[in-house]
């Protein structure tokens, strides 16, 4: 379990000599058997709040705890919490196997190990003696997660881990973390891709100008993403709906809407309307709900 209390960190000095607030008061619980999603646009205090549960970075208010202690106080921690925040970090003279064998020397854990990461992330033999400078961005990646997975830690926080993953990559990402925590393990993720979020978390925290701005189940924040409904003549659907009084946002191919199915396909039929589709909002509503809960950080639009 990962339990942050009340975090608050500044950095440096802003205008008027002010401190700048990364991140203010925040205070949320990654538990057991599921995987968190950590979403924010950028500068929101996100990649902060992970170095804080880290142990990289001090926080200058509240705590920050993994299994019940600070991560600095874990006897061993690199089996008991597997940590990925930056792929590019990585030794760039050293190969991928010296990497691994660090960490396997580090952590007191038998040779085999090594062996065993590099079959897991599906790196070869070629390119696990391959100088960490020559790998792409997904390698170094794949390398980050065999290190990190290296002691069989219970605990994972993860910034970006798909970042320069193809598609069949991003699968296999998707997948591990959903064994993983299917097998009563904690997962702590970062993601800007939506829908990978969306896939694979059962919780999520989302975090605006340093403060958390939704927490809850996935479920939860999304039972009020609405619907998302698509017709020929989307005009006259926006209409009949605006005028029965529900809100409507326009979206890709249709509109979301704030009414839950069976009242949309009311109105719909009532006003001879006929519909193309029809359904719970889903990946639009969470896009449509993390645009509007982050609305005064937005620096690109994106999540990040």
């Amino acid at each position: 379990m990962i339990t942050v209390s009340d975090v608050s960190k500044s950095y440096g000095r802003g205008k008027g000599g002010r401190a700048l607030l990364a991140v203010d008061h925040v205070s949320f619980t990654a538990r057991p058997g599921r995987v968190t999603g950590f979403l924010g646009p950028n500068g929101a205090g996100k990649s902060t709040t992970l170095r804080v549960v880290a142990g990289l970075t001090p926080a200058d208010a509240g705590s920050a705890t993994v299994l019940g202690e600070p991560i600095a106080a874990l006897p061993n921690p690199g089996v008991q919490v597997g940590v990925l925040l930056d792929a590019s970090a990585q030794h760039a003279g050293r190969t991928g196997r010296e990497t691994l064998i660090l960490s396997q020397l580090t952590m007191g854990l038998p040779r085999a190990r090594v062996a065993e990461m590099l079959e897991l992330v599906s790196l070869t033999a070629d390119e696990a003696d391959r100088r960490v400078r020559n790998y792409s961005l997904g390698m170094r990646q794949r390398l980050g997660i065999a290190t990190a997975l290296m002691g069989e830690p219970e605990v994972l926080i993860l910034d970006e881990p798909a970042n320069g993953l193809d598609p069949a990559g991003i699968r296999w990402m998707r997948d591990l973390l959903r064994d993983y925590a299917n097998r009563g393990n904690t997962v702590l993720l970062s993601s800007h891709l939506l829908h990978e979020i969306e896939v694979v978390a059962d919780d999520l925290v989302v975090i605006g100008n340093g403060r958390i701005v939704a927490d809850g189940t996935k479920e939860q924040l999304l039972s009020s993403a609405g619907t998302f409904a698509a017709a020929a003549d989307l005009d006259a659907l926006q209409g009949a709906l605006q005028a029965a009084g529900v809100g409507v946002s326009g979206g890709t191919g249709g509109l979301t809407v704030d009414a839950e199915a069976d009242q949309v396909g009311r109105i719909a039929l009532a006003a001879g309307i006929p519909l193309r589709e029809l359904r719970p909002a889903g990946s639009a509503g969470l896009e449509e709900m993390f645009l509007q809960l982050t609305a005064d950080t937005q620096r690109e639009g994106v999540a990040a």
